[in-house]
């Protein structure tokens, strides 16, 4: 074992003499007598951490993977903060789990070390999404809430979300202090893993039609729906979570013509039909859209393994299905739900939209259309949600999202939510089928009245400790020599997120940047473009996010106008040199 670090020899020899399971010693022994020293260094080089997404890692043995003793030491970590923070209560936690591989054994775990410790468990008898866990931790008074999930990750990984008692994951301070009650644990053998059953409770559809019941007292357009009622959808799951309750609400809203993608109707963690089980990538979407084609449907829905995101394609004007971006299909609802909320009288003065900083700014300039106040927040929907609870006695929040694909409407959940972001995405189609448009139609609309907005996420996986290496230096090469033109149009300004600073690149002129830290760059050009770099938290990727934009004066300009800004930002990436 010459080739490996010595920490990374130390932690093995940890393992293999420790208190852990034969089947675990037999996965380490496997790899050093293959002579796996890749594999081995990125299992062991390092403790795996909350990011901005909790836990997340390939599962495996090794402290740098998701296994029965990370789980543990996670919990067992929480369980200690949880203490710390409400000592002398009666603490709750509720678990739920996705679809993924030994997600329902990571959530008995988890469930297993928090009964061990005292800590009264809500466990979800079945597979659930995430927005639904979310929900039940405010639902029951809870104190934190754990969801076993990687989201949209490829199958190899698994994860774990940790949530704070307002129904958000947990935000500075909290984050730290509960990553530091982990860090704090020197040995498995602190870990409390026999459990007490009389601290576990389960619970079942009760949470599930409570959820539905107040999602459906959001709905704007009902008149439009019972018009509509045929309106024909594709539903896909992608062998997720998402198909035991988007069914569900989008028959609570009253549509009667919902096809489901049988081939993904099956939570199956290996994701059969497709490569990533990711709504963002077309390749996920191909099934839906062959069965969106046969039935000529009106929308195609598909959300990830753990439901908090969600895909769609609509059909343009030659017929055909496309799929829209998470900045078009944020952009469209946040349109669709002022627009709604105008018609109806409901605005009384302190209504607020949220969105991330890297997302469409298209949205700052249709809430300023509307006198609505919109708040832009570090990436991450956790700061999103943090803000929802800031501002819950004396503000209103009607709707937010990031480009990711992630959206909220309604403030019963503090995470993304694809299924009530599904039951409004049918909504808003109906509504604008019954005025004998398309969504298609009104996206084009959108851009002529606001300008065409076009963004596209770049992003590029660099692998392992030698990935992470890169991505950083990437960065520091980015801070300290920023590019002076890109597209053709001179960088006046760079916003660094990590120094809280704004310098006008022109003048010299510096501003502080009212947020928290965050390892974020952007680069704003003199003709409007932005363009934003940042490693990602809870993946081996650097992503750039670019925002471009130009007005649009008719319906018949939108192909070249977008032909036009898909090349100016192909020239910005060359000008990146990523």
């Amino acid at each position: 074992m010459q080739e490996l670090e010595p920490l990374v020899k130390e932690k093995i020899a940890v393992w293999l003499n420790g208190n852990y399971d034969q089947e675990t010693k037999q996965e380490i022994q496997n790899l050093i007598d293959s002579q796996s020293y890749t594999e081995l260094t990125d299992s062991f080089y390092k403790d795996l951490e909350f990011g901005t997404g909790g836990l997340r890692g390939i599962i495996g043995a090794g402290s740098n993977r998701i296994n029965k003793y990370t789980i543990g030491i996670a919990t067992q970590g929480l369980a200690n903060y949880l203490h710390n923070k409400y000592p002398n209560e009666k603490i709750k936690v509720a678990i739920a789990h996705d679809s993924r591989n030994k997600s329902d054994y990571f959530a008995r775990i988890t469930a297993e070390v928090l009964s061990a410790n005292n800590i009264h468990v809500y466990f979800f008898k079945e597979l659930r999404p995430t927005p639904l866990l979310s929900f039940a931790v405010r639902e029951l008074g809870c104190k934190s809430g754990v969801m076993i999930t990687a989201s949209h990750n490829p199958k190899e990984y698994n994860g774990y979300k940790a949530y704070g008692e307002d129904g958000g994951q947990f935000v500075a301070p909290d984050d730290k202090l509960v990553m530091n009650e982990v860090a704090k644990i020197r040995s498995v053998d602190e870990v409390k893993f026999t459990a007490v059953p009389e601290n576990i409770e389960y619970i079942g559809e009760e949470m599930d039609n409570l959820y539905i019941e107040k999602i459906l007292s959001l709905s704007v357009s009902p008149d439009a729906i019972k018009r509509q009622k045929n309106l024909q959808i594709v539903y896909s799951s992608i062998h997720g979570t998402g198909i035991t309750l988007v069914p569900k609400a989008l028959a609570a809203f009253g549509f009667e013509n919902v096809t489901l993608v049988e081939e993904q109707v099956e939570p199956d963690g290996n994701f059969p039909t497709v490569v990533y089980p990711n709504p963002e990538e077309k390749e996920a979407l191909t099934l839906a859209m062959q069965k969106a084609e046969e039935l000529d449907a009106d929308l195609v829905l598909a959300t990830d393994p753990d439901a908090d995101r969600v895909g769609i394609a609509v059909k343009n004007n030659e017929g055909e299905f496309v799929l829209l971006n998470g900045n078009q299909t944020g952009a469209l609802l946040v349109n669709y739900m002022l627009e709604a909320w105008e018609k109806a009288g409901k605005f009384k003065g302190n209504e607020y939209i949220t969105k991330t900083i890297v997302t469409s700014y298209i949205i700052d300039k249709i809430a300023a259309s509307k006198n609505i106040t919109c708040y832009n927040t570090l990436t991450g929907f956790k700061y999103i949600g943090q803000l929802m609870t800031q501002f819950q006695k004396d503000k209103r929040f009607i709707v937010g999202g990031e480009e990711s694909y992630g959206y909220l409407v309604g403030d019963f959940v503090r995470d993304k939510d694809a299924v009530v972001s599904c039951a409004f995405i049918a909504e808003m189609t109906a509504y604008y089928k019954d005025k004998g448009s398309s969504l298609f139609n009104a996206l084009i609309d959108m851009y002529i009245k606001y300008g065409f907005y076009k963004e596209k996420l770049v992003s590029i996986t660099k692998k392992g400790k030698s990935g992470a290496e890169e991505i950083k230096a990437m960065m520091e090469r980015f801070r300290e020599n920023p590019p002076i033109s890109l597209g053709g149009s001179e960088v006046v300004a760079l916003k660094d997120y990590e120094l809280r600073k704004e310098r006008n690149l022109i003048t010299g002129e510096v501003k502080d940047i009212e947020l928290p830290k965050s390892d974020v760059l952007q680069f704003v050009t003199e003709d409007g473009s932005i363009i934003s770099a940042r490693p990602s938290g809870t993946e081996p990727k650097i992503k750039f996010y670019c925002s471009i934009n130009e007005p649009l004066s008719s319906r018949e300009e939108y192909e070249t106008t977008d032909t036009k800004l898909e090349v100016k930002i192909s020239n910005i990436m060359a000008d990146l040199n990523v």
